[in-house]
């Protein structure tokens, strides 16, 4: 999935951390509630602004992330 049409990133938003849409929900606040244990259709319910579409993007933008660290030559 490519999450870039989805996670924005904003200096004056949330500390310019990345955002889902432009909305002030972070990518970390959406993965913090999946490794709780918050099933995605809890998530969707209890926020009704995302999809099924942001969460995945959500876990394709750690991915990628996670990618590139271990892409970086040590020291």
């Amino acid at each position: 999935m490519d999450y870039r049409a989805i996670v924005t990133i904003e200096p004056g938003k949330r500390g310019g951390k990345p955002c889902i849409r432009g909305l002030r929900i972070t990518v970390y606040d959406v993965l913090e509630y999946l490794a709780s244990g918050m099933s995605e259709a809890e998530i969707l319910a209890d926020f009704p602004d995302l999809t099924s579409d942001d969460i995945r993007a959500c876990l394709s933008f750690a991915a990628d992330r996670e990618r590139r660290l271990l892409s970086v030559p040590a020291a």
